[in-house]
């Protein structure tokens, strides 16, 4: 496979483009049809239009056609063939989109110019689209610092998480990691100190999960926690404090305790840090792209990149398991 690309830093020097990787592998996986929901502003049909010039997906754009259009023309592309599904309101367009999804019409899909809330709602009320895990959104997050890709969940989907569902979240992560061919993904349970505090409920969760990794409730990964955040990621800092994991200084993943301290930082390490992230929801019967309205171009491409190899991954196991 070819190197990835490269992005600049601070000082000239020249560091690994980890989203272009993801690109890159995805052109290894099947081809997959993609239904992009109502796609009616420049970045979100400009998202899906390139995600398809590269080659990554076929989109088929659900929404108000006239809207689509009038996006096309003030971006300046040309949709030529691709597939339109006309509709009026974002609520139709999820459910349509959904519908396509059900009926094994699309492979997976992408959020548009619509409220998350809406679409998760459509998603969520669709027995078909559930699976025995709860839904989580897992963040990729190419930090020019850190020496791999990181995985950050849940900051977008579950607020508050209980045990049973910070279970599920963790699972969701690793599933992702395999599904980018990293076959034993280190995993960071977050919290504010490594030690268990009773009054902090993070690491007493942070251990239960831990024991469910050592009894193989939680397979395939290196599990840890309560680690502070220094710890999950650095060296030094673990060596300092004498913690000796598997996991510490060298995460993959980090598992953060709520929706609020995830969203926070996934926000410092992009803003902060210039960091680059792609997301998806993981844990229901098809990949979802769950795009911001800030995301640039090539994050909404790297974000499709990650339903074709998730879903690519699916039709393995499917196949599999007969």
């Amino acid at each position: 496979m070819t190197e990835p690309a490269t992005h600049p830093q601070a000082g000239g020097e020249w560091r690994p483009d980890r989203l272009d990787r993801l690109e890159q592998m995805a052109h290894d996986a099947a081809p997959v049809r993609i239904a992009v929901i109502h796609p009616v502003d420049g970045p979100s049909l400009m998202g899906a239009l390139e995600s398809q010039r590269r080659g990554l997906i076929e989109a088929v754009l659900v929404g108000p056609q006239d809207a689509i259009r009038q996006a096309a023309q003030e971006a300046g592309v040309e949709l030529g063939e691709t597939k339109v599904i006309d509709t009026e309101t974002p609520e139709q367009s999820a459910k349509t989109a959904v519908a396509l999804a059900v009926e094994g019409r699309v492979d997976g899909l992408m959020k548009g110019a619509l409220k998350t809330r809406v679409l998760m709602q459509e998603i969520i009320s669709e027995k078909a689209m559930r699976t025995k895990r709860r839904m989580s959104h897992v963040f990729a997050v190419d930090v020019s610092s850190y020496a791999r890709l990181l995985f950050v969940s849940d900051a977008a989907i579950n607020i508050r998480p209980d045990l049973g569902t910070l279970r599920d979240i963790t699972a969701n992560a690793i599933e992702l990691a395999h599904a980018l061919g990293i076959e034993r993904p280190k995993v960071a349970l977050l919290s504010a100190s490594e030690n268990i505090n009773e009054n902090i409920e993070s690491t007493i969760f942070a251990a239960a999960i831990c024991k469910m990794a050592d009894r193989g409730t939680i397979k395939g990964a290196d599990v840890d926690g309560p680690l502070a955040m220094d710890l999950a990621i650095s060296p030094r800092a673990a060596a300092i404090k004498g913690i000796k994991s598997d996991v510490a200084g060298q995460a993959d993943i980090l598992i953060v305790p709520d929706l609020v301290s995830g969203n926070i930082l996934v926000k410092d390490l992009d803003y902060l840090a210039n960091a680059e992230t792609a997301g998806i929801v993981m844990g229901a019967a098809v990949p979802v792209a769950l795009t911001s309205r800030s995301d640039t171009v090539d994050q909404r491409c790297a974000s499709a990149a990650l339903v074709r190899l998730v879903a690519a991954a699916n039709r393995e196991k499917a196949s599999v398991n007969g």
